[in-house]
């Protein structure tokens, strides 16, 4: 929706970049040209499953365990999901004051300003971006390695990348990564066709992946090896996060990636029939039982395998070939193809919703809200991060990627805690359908735990995220701030 002259303010543009866009510009597209309304809160609960299990479980347990934590990897995933949870509550307050796509950038717009509210999108599209290309390389993985089950061996040239090495980092160079690619395309043109085919297809696929899980679980519990247990967590080998107190920190700001769920729930506010009650039970609902998942696989994985030799691309599978059970290495594979398609099927989903947004308020081209006008949905945003991701997918090895997703997921967070402490303070009079519990120490509590884990993130981290925050900027102070709809220029 559109703002009214009435709700635009006189002010050059130049003092308007902390200006804060209404909340009542900001209700969801409704009528003929907005989305359907068609979700539901299982949906909601559900599409936060099918995001938040996926690569935290089946890649990103090993390495954290072998790298930073060893068994002491399970406080790493309890105290990403504290500051999940936090930022959770905030999520659900402020989802319901603005039920509108765009997930923590439009809660940025409408509590701390546009030029917030820019450089929080611009880093959600790294993170949603990003995350859907690394997850679609380690997909390709694991359809290999299932299709290698049966003799059915791909090409290498067609399932590396260019720049790809082996186990040992020696280069092994393919021409492409055709799987990877193929994933992309299909789970966008599933997109394209419409929210309620996505969450149906996301629904089956979830099914599946939990009941590999909960089989993992409740098999892989009977071999376990208390002595693999034994340290807890190993002392610190003299490098920041590599194991000790430090390492259970960068171990939890690595496995972050996992938790990106439910910051993808709220980027469908404007499909959900009753935002208001049913955001809420999606972002906490999902995070609950993804976090008591994630606690016992992390359990059953180290107790099954020593810690030491866990950092292998499918953690799960080799830890549960320790046991007498071959149909499960089987099942196990099955789940990660499932899990990881329902990861990008989500991430593809959220970036969408944020480009739209921003195109909605002149921040973008236009041409990312046009609307599909059979299926109504941003198709022509769905199709460029196709092409975008696909390639990146295809010529992109994983590497430390993920950490960059997780950089933008927890800026995200510290965002939206900050929002919950400003709307309280500027417009405390608002109905609120959910009130985060205990403000302001819930918010500011929200914004400790993220903004630490942030800093456990490496260098390079930074530098990258500084690099693209530097491009963002760019971009906005020479297009965005000419023709934001705020300032009436569209």
């Amino acid at each position: 929706m559109d703002i009214t002259p009435a709700q635009q303010r006189d002010v050059p543009p130049g003092n308007m970049l902390f200006t804060r866009k209404p909340i009542q510009a900001m209700d969801a597209d409704g009528g003929e040209h907005g989305f359907k309304r068609t979700l539901g809160p299982l949906s909601l609960v559900a599409l936060g499953i099918g995001a938040i299990i996926g690569a935290g479980i089946f890649s990103l347990t090993g390495i954290a365990a072998a790298d930073n934590a060893g068994p002491a990897v399970v406080v790493s995933f309890l105290l990403a999901a504290l500051g999940c949870a936090l930022a959770g509550l905030c999520y659900s307050e402020l989802s319901g004051m603005i039920p509108a796509a765009g997930s923590a950038y439009s809660y940025a717009y409408a509590s701390l300003g546009e030029l917030v509210a820019w450089i929080i999108g611009w880093a959600l599209t790294l993170e949603y971006a990003v995350g859907a290309a690394t997850v679609s390389v380690s997909w390709s993985g694991y359809v290999v390695s299932f299709l290698g089950k049966f003799g059915l061996a791909l090409p290498h040239a067609l399932t590396a990348s260019p720049f790809d090495t082996d186990a040992l980092g020696n280069p092994s160079p393919g021409m492409v990564n055709l799987p990877a690619m193929l994933i992309i395309a299909c789970v966008s043109m599933v997109l394209i066709r419409g929210i309620s085919e996505s969450a149906k297809t996301n629904a089956v696929i979830v099914t599946v992946k939990l009941a590999v899980v909960a089989a993992v679980i409740g098999f892989g519990a009977f071999y376990v090896k208390p002595a693999n247990w034994h340290p807890f967590i190993p002392p610190n080998a003299g490098a920041f996060g590599h194991f000790g107190v430090s390492g259970i920190f960068r171990g939890a700001a690595t496995v972050f990636f996992a938790y990106i769920g439910f910051d993808a729930v709220s980027t469908a506010a404007q499909e959900t029939r009753n935002p208001e009650r049913d955001m809420p039970i999606g972002i906490l609902g999902s995070l609950a039982i993804c976090t008591v998942l994630y606690v016992l696989v992390c359990l059953v994985l180290t107790g099954l395998l020593s810690y030491t030799k866990l950092h292998v691309s499918a953690p799960v599978s080799v830890a549960i070939g320790q046991t007498p059970l071959p149909f499960l290495r089987v099942a196990v594979d099955v789940g990660a193809i499932a899990g990881l398609t329902s990861v990008i099927l989500v991430m593809l989903l959220g970036q969408s919703r944020v480009f739209y947004s921003m195109s909605k308020d002149g921040l973008l081209p236009s041409v990312f809200c046009s609307m599909h006008p059979r299926f109504r949905t941003p198709y022509l945003s769905n199709l460029l991060f196709m092409v975008f991701a696909g390639l990146a997918g295809g010529f992109t090895p994983i590497s430390s990627l993920g950490h960059m997703t997780s950089f933008g997921t927890l800026l995200a967070f510290v965002i939206v805690c900050v929002g919950v402490l400003v709307l309280r303070r500027v417009d405390p009079a608002r109905r609120r359908a959910f009130r985060t519990p205990y403000v302001p120490y819930v918010p500011a509590a929200g914004i400790l735990v993220c903004g630490a884990l942030m800093a456990s993130l490496p260098l390079q981290t930074w530098v990258l995220a500084m690099v693209w925050l530097a491009i963002g900027l760019v971009v906005f102070f020479t297009y965005s701030r000419f023709h934001s709809h705020l300032r009436g220029y569209s």
